[in-house]
């Protein structure tokens, strides 16, 4: 027997039932998601309970994602919640339960975006100069030669913050251009071609000390290559010690290690490494286009970030320096 219109806590309740089974069979949800939308309507239910009657409007949705977030759930999860709401209302509005979807235009609280995190100047250029001493690595890595992972590490980290590349890009890149490369080092004009988000392309420059090192590495990097190395290995930039194309979570590993030895204190990343580039590079120039441009967002907005970030570095030296930031007692 169909609910009427505008169902109430009474018939949400029967209909419940019926959504979730409805919903774990259409979409083979897993145990663990069925639970978690299990959750989410038991607290729905138990709020349109207290409405005596009344059918669940707007405003009752947007009273209740604010009590969520006063009781300190996080936005994140609000709109996650919400979102298990508006999908059961929209099912029961296909089905003829009710007239309206009163979560469809209430939305969670923003989250506070935090700023990315930058390392100062002189630990970004200590880490990308720093090579390991060799009998550390060695007794490390015994199936690959100290050497060898030294110069990787130090390439890669110097390429990082020399010219702003995602890790993807950066796992990506083949020694040298052809028709399949996604990207490349171009050893006579000091440049890097990836191929970024949305799959376009640019081009950044590199410094010399990462052209020196990135040379430095290639010369090295025939020794980790295996006669079964396939052609995307042949052809790959950064290979690892089993002569495959290095990937991304295996650059996170190197970087780490790298800062631990190099005595930064600080949980290093790929995409520090490419906060850095942008933070310092618009420190220096000012230059919030150019900057955009060398990173591939898309929208300025998106750049715009280290500007705060800036704001962030003028701020601190301002309260060192100037004799009037701080108040005398």
């Amino acid at each position: 027997m169909s609910a009427p219109a505008d169902a109430t806590a009474p018939a949400l309740r029967r209909l419940a039932d019926d959504y979730l089974a409805d919903v774990r069979n259409a979409r083979r949800l897993a145990a663990g998601t069925l639970a978690n939308y299990r959750r989410d309507l038991d607290d729905l239910l138990q709020r349109a309970q207290a409405l005596h009657g009344e059918a669940v409007q707007s405003q009752h949705v947007r009273r209740w994602a604010a009590q969520l977030h006063a009781a300190g759930m996080t936005p994140r999860a609000i709109a996650a919640r919400l979102s298990a709401w508006r999908s059961f209302y929209r099912w029961l509005g296909r089905h003829g339960h009710v007239s309206a979807n009163p979560v469809q235009d209430v939305r969670a609280p923003k989250s506070a975006k935090p700023l990315p995190k930058a390392l100062p100047v002189e630990q970004a250029v200590a880490l990308a100069a720093f090579v390991p001493p060799a009998q550390t690595t060695a007794a490390r890595r015994l199936h690959e030669p100290a050497a060898t992972r030294d110069a990787r590490a130090h390439a890669i980290a110097e390429l990082l913050y020399s010219s702003g590349l995602r890790v993807s890009e950066l796992t990506g890149l083949d020694v040298r251009p052809s028709a399949a490369a996604r990207g490349w080092i171009d050893w006579d004009a000091g440049e890097v071609t990836v191929t970024g988000k949305g799959n376009k392309r640019r081009t950044v420059p590199v410094g010399a000390p990462a052209l020196a090192a990135l040379r430095h590495w290639v010369q090295l990097r025939p020794t980790l290559l295996r006669p079964q190395s396939g052609s995307d290995a042949q052809a790959a930039l950064f290979v690892g010690a089993h002569g495959a194309r290095l990937t991304p979570q295996r650059v996170w590993l190197e970087l780490r290690e790298l800062a631990r030895q190099a005595g930064v204190d600080a949980s290093v990343h790929p995409h520090m490494l490419r906060h850095s580039f942008a933070s310092h590079l618009l420190q220096s120039s000012g230059d919030l286009r150019a900057v955009q441009e060398l990173l591939g967002h898309a929208n300025i907005a998106t750049t715009q970030v280290y500007t705060r970030l800036d704001f962030q570095h003028l701020a601190q030296v301002y309260d060192a320096a100037h004799p009037r930031a701080h108040k005398k007692p």
